[in-house]
């Protein structure tokens, strides 16, 4: 176990408040355990796995060597709900969700998150809210589902079903990506309020409102990245706050130095808000 593993995993050396943990697509195209030293290293509360075509993100066992190398629990996650990802875990939409549960238990991870069905999986689609409930209900875990975006090429293009605002669908949970909210023009300022304790997740990242989902350091697009932390780190907010941003065409040292920001300043306005309970 690395020094930094052993003093902040799944205690936060003391601190109050939501945890932050490290993304493994935030090392990407380097593998969970590049995920586990670096966050360990840097001081993270914990880790979420992307499962990818990458056969170490399927690994129970093999994650939890790397869990207990680094002293790093495995906090959520990530379903293989990605273009990329048609074909991890087979072809069934529901076999993804079915083995991302799994994998969430045997990893002892809280969380689930997983996108909106896209527009040409219609069967799926229909019923896809009935079966996250249910899912839901019967794991005894949260499956957040992630507000995504139009895709915009002169116009706008619907490509998720039910919707890609999951704040009026009828979820029990929810996760709140501020790089989507950025690139579909959202208030995730009033997202957050609406959702209340609906809010089960967070990826903290940043955007300009571009085309592209740009998962920029917190801090260094348009989104009201400070308000939106302080205001979770006053409302009891109980999940977690997992950093999810492009590090894949920097050198090491810049890897190391964009994953810091990210943890300092997730960390100091999540206190800031803390304050005020």
């Amino acid at each position: 176990m690395s020094e930094a593993g052993g003093l902040y995993a799944g205690t936060m050396s003391g601190r109050a408040g939501p945890e932050v943990t490290l993304s493994t697509s935030s090392v990407y195209p380097l593998g969970p355990a590049a995920a586990f030293e670096i966050g360990a290293r840097l001081g993270y509360d914990g880790i979420e796995v992307m499962v990818l075509s990458d056969p170490t993100t399927q690994d129970a066992e093999g994650l939890r060597r790397l869990v207990d190398e680094h002293g790093m629990p495995v906090r959520s996650i990530h379903a293989p709900t990605l273009l990329v990802t048609q074909r991890v875990y087979g072809s069934s939409p529901w076999d993804k969700i079915d083995r991302s549960i799994e994998l969430a238990h045997e990893l002892d991870a809280d969380v689930v998150v997983l996108h909106p069905p896209f527009r040409w999986q219609k069967e799926y689609a229909t019923g896809f809210v009935e079966g996250v409930v249910q899912r839901e209900a019967d794991s005894g875990l949260r499956l957040a589902v992630e507000n995504m975006f139009p895709w915009r090429a002169g116009k706008e293009l619907q490509v998720y079903l039910p919707a890609w605002d999951p704040v009026p669908m009828s979820y029990d949970s929810v996760t709140l990506d501020l790089s989507h909210s950025a690139t579909s023009r959202s208030d995730v300022l009033a997202m957050q309020a609406e959702l209340g304790s609906r809010l089960a997740h967070v990826h903290l990242a940043d955007g300009s409102g571009s085309l592209k989902d740009e998962h920029l350091v917190p801090g260094r697009g348009t989104q009201p990245c400070d308000e939106f932390l302080r205001r979770l780190g006053g409302s009891g907010f109980e999940g977690v706050v997992a950093v999810e941003v492009g590090t894949r065409r920097l050198t090491p040292e810049g890897r190391d130095a964009d994953l810091r920001e990210s943890l300092e300043f997730a960390r100091t306005h999540l206190a800031d808000g803390g304050e005020f309970t």
